[in-house]
């Protein structure tokens, strides 16, 4: 290992988590790095206090098999994309989006107001609601890679409103699994989004392969038929809940705290009045 002098040289980077795990992530800088990282100026500055190396040899990288031309015609598309400006993001896109999903949830509101709490009502109630749940949640994506606006602290402010304020999660705790997700993607064990509690693990090859032969918990060859009496009760609307409020304790993430708060806040106020605490609480469930 030796000190970064040349951060375009670097391709694997030794970093130290919050939580002060090591962890190697394969960055390779044209590609991945590149992906991270919207402003190289300055991320430039902080490079030469870390390591890199190769990846000891029990570790698995995914470049040494890489197939060269691929990689070139990868590197043409991308450069033919940018002279396209096809990675510039649409300010009055991005605009709308946004207003779309405060229109549903006022819509949500009025329609409620004005008809009552009728089933019928309630249902279509529930299926705004939820189409507002899952935009934002594409949104805060966008926002969360940092790809719409030119200024990364411009990004972090609109996602944590977005994913605070409009979905009551946390921002950072989002980061920390999403980034892990794009370092090591679908790599059983390292990436948070097919590894979860055992009951939530998924994927189309190790998963599978340990399902057929039976070496760890569940049946995971027959995933596909025992999803949705699983995930759609379950992972959203409980574990995830636990994990998110949890871990902005354990973590003090006082202003993700903050922001989900505001949007419990806002939810209870507008719903309890028709509903009541139980059926409010219910019907965010139900929408999760």
């Amino acid at each position: 290992m030796r000190d970064v002098q040349d951060f375009t040289s670097s391709r694997y980077i030794k970093y130290m988590l919050p939580s002060g795990i090591c962890r190697l992530i394969t960055f390779l800088f044209q590609d991945a790095f590149q992906a991270f990282h919207i402003n190289p100026t300055l991320v430039q500055k902080f490079l030469k206090p870390l390591l890199i190396g190769e990846l000891a040899p029990g570790e698995p990288s995914q470049d040494r098999d890489k197939n060269p031309q691929l990689v070139e015609d990868f590197r043409t598309l991308r450069k033919t994309a940018e002279d396209m400006n096809l990675f510039r993001a649409s300010p009055l896109f991005f605009s709308l989006y946004l207003a779309h999903i405060i229109a549903l949830e006022a819509l949500a509101w009025l329609m409620v107001s004005y008809f009552g709490t009728g089933w019928i009502t309630t249902l279509l109630l529930a299926f705004i609601l939820a189409t507002s749940q899952a935009q934002a949640g594409w949104l805060q994506h966008d926002f969360g890679h940092l790809s719409v606006f030119k200024k990364s602290s411009w990004n972090h402010l609109v996602h944590k409103f977005v994913i605070g304020h409009l979905k009551g999660a946390s921002a950072n705790w989002w980061n920390h699994r999403h980034f892990q997700h794009h370092a090591k993607p679908n790599i059983f064990k390292k990436d948070p989004d097919v590894n979860m509690l055992h009951v939530f693990v998924l994927g189309d090859t190790q998963p599978v392969e340990y399902g057929k032969k039976k070496l760890k918990y569940l049946p995971y060859n027959h995933q596909h038929e025992y999803f949705f009496f699983i995930f759609p009760p379950l992972l959203i609307p409980v574990y995830f809940q636990i994990q998110i409020i949890s871990t902005m304790i354990k973590r003090r993430f006082w202003a993700d705290l903050a922001w989900a708060f505001s949007y419990y806040m806002r939810y209870f106020i507008t719903y309890i009045p028709f509903y009541g605490v139980l059926g409010s609480l219910s019907l965010l469930t139900f929408v999760r």
